[in-house]
């Protein structure tokens, strides 16, 4: 029967927080019926405070769903910012799980790191981005075509994808302002339709979209100093 007890003690701990889940569900939902549909509710390390998710926003509210709160906790012992760690957590792009075969690639030095960007032609934040990888060694860049900024970034798009050599294309609109030729002829665009799901499915609503190989996801430019730090940082994170 001693086999049992950890089972049973487990079980009798779960009730009192699944009935707080409900209390907090029911209230939310009642008293903020505009309010999206809430994915996960978990215990802070606050007493009496809850984490509500929704999607990859948190929220925080206490034990009756009475308050909600919109904010960021800071442990001020660690001075760890609780609330973008777990932000970071949920926004996490698996690197190895992505079609990298659809991504324009080029390398610097050995190439040794890996760098997944999504970028549209027309972004002025992408080109200075773009530059300043110029500075970062040892560095190969896995670039997505994602052309989110209406115009004509979705015709350029297909030019660069579809350019005999699509890196050179790349790497000339964006650095030196070369446009890029305009495609003659049947071209394969499945890449770029992927990729645009792929943005979907990932919710990467801006670019440049910047992850790193431990999946740290960087919304907006860096310069060459910030990418070092991060790839040194998301080197010794991985798995």
């Amino acid at each position: 029967m001693i086999r049992f007890v950890p089972f049973a003690l487990a079980a009798a701990l779960a009730l009192p927080a699944l009935a707080q889940e409900a209390v907090i569900r029911k209230n939310l939902s009642e008293r903020l019926p505009d309010f999206p549909k809430i994915d996960e509710i978990t215990k802070t390390p606050i007493p009496g405070l809850y984490e509500f998710r929704i999607g990859t926003e948190v929220f925080y509210t206490d034990e009756q769903g009475n308050h909600v709160i919109e904010g960021h906790i800071i442990d001020t012992r660690t001075r760890v910012n609780l609330t973008q760690a777990r932000v970071d957590k949920l926004t996490q792009i698996d690197v190895s799980k992505l079609p990298l075969k659809d991504a324009i690639v080029w390398k610097q030095g050995t190439g040794e790191r890996k760098l997944v960007v999504f970028a549209d032609p027309n972004c002025g934040y992408c080109k200075r981005f773009e530059r300043d990888l110029n500075n970062v060694k040892d560095v190969t860049v896995y670039t997505f075509l994602y052309p989110i900024l209406g115009g004509d970034s979705p015709e350029k798009s297909k030019n660069i994808w579809c350019a005999k050599d699509n890196t050179k294309a790349w790497r000339d609109w964006m650095l030196d302002g070369v446009t890029p030729p305009k495609v003659m002829g049947q071209c394969d665009l499945g890449a770029l339709n992927r990729t645009a799901e792929m943005g979907r499915k990932y919710k990467i609503n801006g670019t440049p979209a910047i992850v790193f190989e431990d999946g740290k996801r960087v919304p907006g430019a860096m310069n060459a100093e910030q990418i070092e730090k991060q790839l040194v940082a998301s080197r010794s994170a991985r798995p």
